[in-house]
């Protein structure tokens, strides 16, 4: 990371409006930074309060005048590195990865290298020009502990093509979901708005105020010991931790997902996947962008899961299916 550095912020005066407020939320108000990045500010004394350091709590006064001394770092750009990537699909307008669990995609906060990006501008480095600087050629992300397909943009014009067409949903994105109990319906839909979390701002909940968020499900099987079933879930949106947060808020929450209450199923041939949600996206169904044919890759659960699932035996309703 490298910061703004000098003395380039005029001194700013607490508006009437934003008297009474804390540190941390009125800078952010008035500069349009995040909160995150105004609190490692005012941390390192980079934020003064009538001409004293203050804390992120600190209730302003109308009048008083704000010093900035410095803005928040700037997140410098990744550079190549030798990360393994599973190339499913390739040409030179797109790629489509099969992402193993445990990896991350983008940098950010704690993960400023090995992530899928990092190994995609060693491999391609051409996918430096597309998209965003800091996020070359992505166009839609799993979660770490999430494995399966996503694409990856090669070009710009295919990167525009790809973000309309997520946008509008003509993307087919399909998951193998292991879950407690069993929906009481055989297919149906979780149509409910996701956001931030109120209580932990590292989670995301069903929220009235929240973005709107539709997912899909069919059982394919299910099992009465343990009480679990296998659905194939289909995304018509894209919010994040979406197919995690909805299945959680009908009572039927991925095994594995600690975050969202699921439970932990252990045993001689289950221990490999037990630290992780069972979560996998296992097809993409699209139009290609440029060249207009069908792209449809599948990806089989990975060992550690196939292993989980085999462990439970025949089910007792459905077709044991991939």
């Amino acid at each position: 990371m490298s910061s703004t550095g000098g003395l380039d912020h005029e001194p700013l005066v607490v508006p009437e409006v934003l008297s009474g407020e804390r540190v941390d939320r009125a800078i952010a108000l008035l500069t349009g930074w995040s909160r995150a990045e105004v609190q490692v500010l005012v941390r390192d004394a980079e934020i003064l309060v009538a001409g004293q350091p203050v804390s992120k709590s600190r209730r302003l006064e109308s009048g008083e005048i704000i010093e900035i001394l410095s803005g928040p770092a700037v997140p410098s750009l990744p550079v190549g590195e030798a990360v393994a990537l599973d190339v499913r699909f390739a040409d030179e307008h797109l790629l489509v990865l099969a992402k193993p669990a445990g990896l991350v995609v983008h940098p950010g906060p704690g993960h400023d290298h090995g992530t899928v990006v990092h190994g995609l501008l060693h491999r391609f480095p051409e996918i430096a020009e597309v998209g965003a600087p800091t996020r070359p050629g992505i166009v839609h992300r799993l979660d770490r502990d999430t494995s399966g397909l996503m694409i990856v943009a090669r070009t710009s014009q295919a990167y525009d093509a790809l973000v309309d067409a997520f946008a509008t949903h003509a993307i087919d994105r399909r998951y193998f979901a292991l879950v407690s109990g069993t929906p009481g319906a055989r297919r149906g839909v979780v149509d409910a708005p996701i956001g931030r979390s109120t209580r932990r701002r590292t989670r995301m909940a069903v929220r009235d105020s929240g973005r709107p968020a539709r997912t899909g499900y069919e059982v394919l099987a299910s099992w009465e010991e343990p009480d679990v079933s296998l659905l194939e879930c289909t995304l018509e949106t894209g919010r994040t931790h979406q197919v995690r947060v909805h299945l959680s808020a009908i009572g039927h929450p991925i095994v594995g997902d600690r975050t969202y209450g699921g439970r932990i199923l252990r045993g001689p041939e289950r221990d490999d996947a037990a630290s992780r949600p069972f979560l996998h996206a296992h097809r993409l169904v699209f139009e290609h962008p440029v060249l207009g044919e069908q792209i449809d890759v599948e990806d089989p659960l990975p060992t550690e899961l196939e292993q989980l699932r085999s462990s439970l035996g025949p089910p007792a309703s459905g077709a044991d299916e991939e």
